[in-house]
This record gives C-alpha cells, sequence and structure tokens, in this order.
C-alpha cells in the first residue's frame, strides 16, 4: 500500500511513517519546510519527501493518505484530498486500526514528562528483554529512532491530549486504548483548542474509561485535576506514587538521597526496594521514574530489575541536555514551554549546582504561552536563576509590559530582561558572564539557531 502523510516531519506524523514503512508499507509525505532532525530520520529509512504542499504530491494517488493535526482546511493538499476522493484518516486513528489494537498498550500522559517518561519505561523494558514497539514523541538517546514496531505484545506510547486532526477533534489518546496507563499530571496547555481546565479533564476522563477493569492507571498521589477527571469514573486499579511524606498512604515513594534528585530510595508499600544512582536531576524526574517503575511492574519487570535499568538510563535529547561546556559554561538545551516545566527544571539545576550562576534564556513560543494564559505566573517560574532573558521573538505586547511592571515595582531592572532577537540575547548572556556559570536555553522550537550560535561565540571567545 502507498501512503502518504501531510506534516510528515512533526514528531508524531514522522514516528508514524517510520512505523508504516517497517509495516512494508510505501511511504511518501510532504511538509512546509522539510527539516531535521526527523528529515534525516526519513530519509535513511527511504521514505521521499516533499518541501512544501502541492496537489502534485499526490501523484501518482496514493492508497491512504494520514493527515497530520497540524493541518487545516484551506490547505492546498488537503484540498485535492477531498476533492479527490482519495482515503483518509487521522494519525491516532491509523494507528490504533493498523498496531495498538492487537498490542497491550503501555501509555504514558499528563501535561509534563510525557516524553521522559516514555522514554525511562521503554528503555526498563528494553533492558528486561521484551522487544516492545514504542513510539516517543522526542528523541531517547537510549534508541536509534523515535517509533518501531517491535515484535512483542507489548506497545509503550506517548499519549497526547492534543487533538487527533481537522475533521477529528478528540484528544490523541483516546484511540489508543491502553491496558497500562501512566497519568503524570494534568494542568490547563494547549489554549488553543481547550477552553479550560475543566475542558482537558474531561479528555482525561475519556482516556480513563478506555482502560479495561483488569487494567492499571498509575498516577501521583496529588494532584487535584487528575482527583477530578477521576472522580467523574474510574473502573481500573488504581496505585499512587509519591515524594518524600507527601502521602501516609501510597503504593510507591521516593525518599531523596540527593537534593537534586539524582540518588533516592524507592518504597514499595513502604518496604525499600532498591537506590536509584543516575544521570538525571529534578524532582520531577524522581516522579517520572517511580510511574516507570509501577507500570513495567505491571507486565512483569520487578522493581529491582527496573532500577537497574533507570541507573543506565541517557535521557532523552532537549531535556537538560548538555550542549558544551566552555571554560567552566556548561550551556544545556531544554523542552521546558509551560511554567510547571520551567520551575521545576530550573529548581532541579539549583539543587545540583548551589550558589553557582544560573542564566536562563526562555522563548515563550506555545500557542498557550503566546496568548499570555499563563503571565501571571511566568517571572516566577524562573526564580531558581540569578538572570532570565525573555525572547520576544513575536513581538508579545503583553511580555514586555509584564517583565516592565515587574521593574518598576521592584526596581529590578538586572534580573528580568525582555530582548527581541537572537543576536541581543547572546550579547546580553555574555555581559557579566562568571565562571563557573550555567547557560539554560528553553523552548519547545528552534529558538533562531541559538543554541549553536551561543556555543560558537563562546568557543571563539576562548580560542576553544
Amino acid at each position: 500500500m502507498h501512503i502518504h502523510i501531510l506534516g510528515i516531519c512533526g514528531t508524531f506524523m514522522g514516528s508514524l511513517a517510520v512505523i508504516a514503512r517497517e509495516l512494508g508499507h510505501t511511504v511518501t509525505g510532504s511538509d512546509q519546510g522539510v527539516y531535521p532532525p526527523m528529515s534525516t530520520q526519513l530519509e535513511a529509512q527511504g521514505i521521499a519527501l516533499m518541501d512544501g504542499y502541492d496537489a502534485a504530491n499526490l501523484e501518482p494517488k496514493p492508497d491512504l493518505v494520514l493527515i497530520g493535526n497540524a493541518m487545516s482546511r484551506g490547505n492546498v493538499e488537503v484540498e485535492a484530498v477531498l476533492n479527490r476522493n482519495i482515503d483518509y484518516m487521522s494519525g491516532p486513528e491509523w494507528l490504533a486500526r493498523e498496531v495498538l489494537s492487537k498490542r497491550w498498550v503501555l501509555a504514558v500522559a499528563g501535561t509534563h514528562g510525557k516524553t521522559t517518561t516514555t522514554a525511562m519505561l521503554l528503555w526498563i523494558l528494553e533492558q528486561a528483554g521484551f522487544d516492545a514497539g514504542y513510539l516517543v514523541g522526542g528523541v531517547p538517546k537510549d534508541f536509534p529512532v523515535s517509533a518501531r514496531l517491535g515484535s512483542s505484545d507489548f506497545f509503550v506510547i506517548e499519549a497526547d491530549e492534543y487533538d487527533s486532526a481537522f475533521f477529528d477533534k478528540r484528544s490523541k489518546f483516546v484511540h489508543y486504548r491502553p491496558r497500562t496507563l501512566i497519568l503524570n499530571n494534568l494542568e490547563f496547555d494547549h489554549a488553543d483548542i481547550f477552553d479550560s481546565v475543566e475542558a482537558i479533564e474531561r479528555q482525561f476522563h475519556h482516556l480513563v474509561r478506555t482502560v479495561p477493569s483488569q487494567g492499571l492507571i498509575v498516577r501521583p498521589s496529588r494532584d487535584e485535576h487528575l482527583d477530578r477527571a477521576l472522580a467523574l469514573g474510574c473502573w481500573s486499579g488504581l496505585q499512587t506514587t509519591a515524594l518524600g511524606s507527601e502521602s501516609e498512604a501510597n503504593d510507591w515513594r521516593a525518599e531523596l538521597l540527593a537534593d537534586d534528585g539524582s540518588r533516592f530510595m524507592v518504597l514499595h508499600h513502604e518496604q525499600p526496594v532498591a537506590t536509584v544512582n543516575w544521570q538525571q536531576t529534578g524532582h520531577h524526574n524522581v516522579r517520572n521514574a517511580l510511574a516507570a517503575i509501577a507500570a513495567a511492574r505491571h507486565v512483569g519487570v520487578t522493581p529491582d530489575h527496573a532500577i537497574a535499568a533507570l541507573n543506565r538510563f541517557s535521557g532523552v535529547k532537549r531535556r537538560m541536555e548538555l550542549l558544551a561546556d566552555i571554560d567552566g559554561v556548561r550551556v544545556y538545551d531544554d523542552f521546558a514551554h509551560h511554567p510547571t516545566a520551567i520551575a521545576t527544571t530550573l529548581e532541579g539545576l539549583r539543587n545540583r549546582v548551589g550558589d553557582e550562576p544560573i542564566v536562563a534564556l526562555i522563548e515563550p513560543r506555545s500557542n498557550t504561552m503566546q496568548q499570555g494564559v499563563h503571565q501571571q505566573s511566568l517571572l516566577a517560574s524562573a526564580g531558581a536563576a540569578d538572570k532570565v532573558l525573555w525572547a520576544n521573538l513575536q513581538h508579545l505586547a503583553w511580555l514586555d509590559t509584564l517583565v516592565g511592571e515587574h521593574q518598576q515595582a521592584t526596581d529590578d531592572h538586572d534580573t528580568h530582561r525582555v530582548l527581541g532577537s537572537v543576536e541581543r540575547l547572546i550579547d546580553q548572556t555574555l555581559e557579566e558572564l562568571t565562571q563557573p556559570c550555567h547557560i539554560v536555553i528553553m523552548s519547545n522550537g528552534g529558538f533562531g539557531g541559538i543554541h549553536q550560535k551561543l556555543v560558537a561565540v563562546l568557543k571563539d571567545r576562548t580560542g576553544a
């Protein structure tokens, strides 16, 4: 079968392309600006890519078109699919029909931590000898590609609450029907498709409705929005996770042995299991690990084996990924694009580096951020940094106002600054730069190539 994919360079749709190719289909695709790393991965798989959308991309006529959720009516290729009566469906529906319906699905949902937790769970199963299929919404460092079919009965998937397609406004994860489900957390996000956090809670409830009674849901002990989603109905086994003394009644708990989360003891029903001693930091990653250990146990991996695997876990690209260490100036790339993610990531770094200076370069790029939905908590979210440079590359009036009012009210013109170009951001980053220092670049996009440009300038300055 010839399958053509619209929006093929998106992480999800590109991963579908890899799986479709593995199933033996001829796969082609188009996108606006074919770009790496997905384009490189796809070309290596023998998948033909078209740069830009054009009705001619549908010649010869494909048997099926998978339409990504970034596509909308008016797109020339979408219109050609409809006018020519070519068979089409959303990516999540195709994946559910062709792959997931035959597998034990382990899904990871939540506002934050989906990619990392999915990669953790997958790595645990891999180290236990499972050849699980998977689809990760990022690039796990321990695997060569972002998706594979796998040969076992198990499939691990990052379960996104974003909508499926312009013709299917249900959340993607409603299609997946997991038997093992991790619910990491729930907060308001995706303001471009959800009017309120209650609307997101309703979608999570729809997901919970698909888990069989013999299935398992793993969730943190304290999350009011998950409480409300589950209060709408839950018919499956339920296990809770907690950090420290957050909850007296829980199934899984972590006792920190290092403030930055790099070492912690795992307890199951208050009985010590083993110590995680790994490369990751941050309390959020401790919580992610507990959920992954609990989910892996549901499919037969003992907690001690899961912990041994996590001790060798390399992480995910763009999640506090160290890009360079130049004479004590360490530059990190992080995907955080929500105040909670910004806060937990920077706090994790602060706990690790102590009093060493932290400079945060943050691009409010997501649709929700650009609309200013989270502006009331935005500045406080970066409180663990000594200097915060906000990138106003989209010329957001509210961002200028927010920082200006803060400076006027506090007479603090040094901690928070707004800059409108990558060049000015780099100049301000280098101003009064001390050694050692930690520079964290936070964005869910390319950020104007600032990562490579900043590293190049730093190397030039030091002759490295």
